[in-house]
């Protein structure tokens, strides 16, 4: 494996007697999309702000391209691109006159400034705001706005805090388009949301913290199955007579009938591997079942974040997908600009 983007070590922070991040240790490699998931005062933001210098840890470390985040801010600040959930807004600043403003202090000059900008604000889709209050932006535009200044200097790594928060569900879906767009463009992206279901769809690793501690740390994907090595629920459909797959089920000691259905049953499988999944169908389709349907269930990402907060055996849920048998993935910002009107600047 190459070397880590960001490696998060031991990191704490406290206020006061509050552990608001408790030794807690990550690495995420370039190209990454990583959704950072966690309770409300899980210490979600708190880690975030520190990736992005804003916060000072109370101990540990964090390392972003090979630089000390604590000990060389600068240089880590020409890495990452910081989307706070919340910006301030000024009443007499267009959209143009904000990104101008970023751009002119992100180092960019006179014809490059320009093109930047420009570039910045057609792909966030901000060409027709151009000269709109920015306090007169919707939540989406306002978030697209955020977005387009994170992007301004084209940092490798862009941590967003809650991008989709408050977000209809339109806005939502162009901002998930968005991300994608970037993660195809080989960004990296760390990701905070409450939005599991949508985190599940952009990210190729989820990283699940409680009080400051790490709990999980995979892929969305293992998430919802549950370890290979647990028992696993399977929903089986058939054609012709129920009562023959009933009567296999009680003949079969790796296999449980859990409930009777419609179409068939669902059945508790001993172990998760493929290698016994794919052995119980090929045994059933063998013994004469008229298998026609044969899919694994899978938990819903909010109703495994809550199992692994209480530590408790999960009920899956429908997948989505199944086996058919055929016989049958800004930085530490400048200072936010006065509420002064640039338009004579641009």
């Amino acid at each position: 494996m190459s070397t880590p983007l960001v490696e998060v070590s031991n990191l704490t922070r406290h206020f006061g007697d509050v552990r608001a991040v408790d030794g807690l240790s990550f690495a995420i490699h370039a190209g990454q999309v990583v959704g950072f998931i966690g309770a409300n005062g899980s210490g979600k933001t708190t880690t975030m702000r520190i990736m992005a210098t804003l916060d000072t840890p109370s101990g540990g470390s964090v390392r972003i391209g090979g630089h000390d985040a604590l000990n060389f801010p600068n240089e880590v600040r020409r890495i990452i691109g910081w989307m706070p959930d919340a910006y301030g807004t000024y009443d007499n600043m267009t959209v143009l006159e904000y990104l101008d403003f970023f751009a002119r202090a992100f180092g960019f000059r006179r014809t490059e400034r320009k093109q930047r900008v420009e570039e910045v604000m057609e792909f966030a889709n901000l060409t027709s705001l151009a000269d709109r209050p920015m306090n007169k932006l919707s939540k989406g535009m306002a978030q697209r706005l955020c977005l387009g200044r994170t992007l301004l200097h084209d940092p490798p790594l862009l941590i967003l805090d809650e991008p989709a928060a408050g977000l209809d569900p339109q806005a939502r879906v162009e901002f998930k388009h968005l991300v994608r767009i970037l993660a195809e463009e080989g960004k990296t992206l760390f990701i905070s949301s409450h939005i599991l279901s949508e985190l599940g769809e952009m990210c190729d690793t989820m990283i699940f913290i409680d009080k400051g501690k790490l709990v999980h740390h995979g892929s969305s994907e293992s998430l919802r199955r549950g370890g290979e090595e647990t028992a696993v629920q399977v929903e089986v459909r058939v054609t012709g007579e129920l009562h023959v797959l009933m009567e296999w089920v009680a003949l079969n000691p790796r296999v449980e009938l859990l409930e009777a259905t419609r179409q068939g049953a669902r059945i508790r499988v001993e172990e998760g591997s493929e290698a016994v999944l794919a052995s119980v169908l090929k045994k059933m389709i063998a013994d004469g079942v008229a298998v026609h349907n044969f899919h694994r269930m899978e938990r819903q990402l909010e109703q495994a974040f809550v199992e692994i907060l209480k530590g408790t055996p999960s009920t899956p849920s429908p997948p989505s997908k199944s086996v058919n048998t055929g016989n049958t993935g800004n930085t530490g910002s400048p200072p936010e600009p006065p509420p002064t009107n640039l338009k004579s600047q641009i």
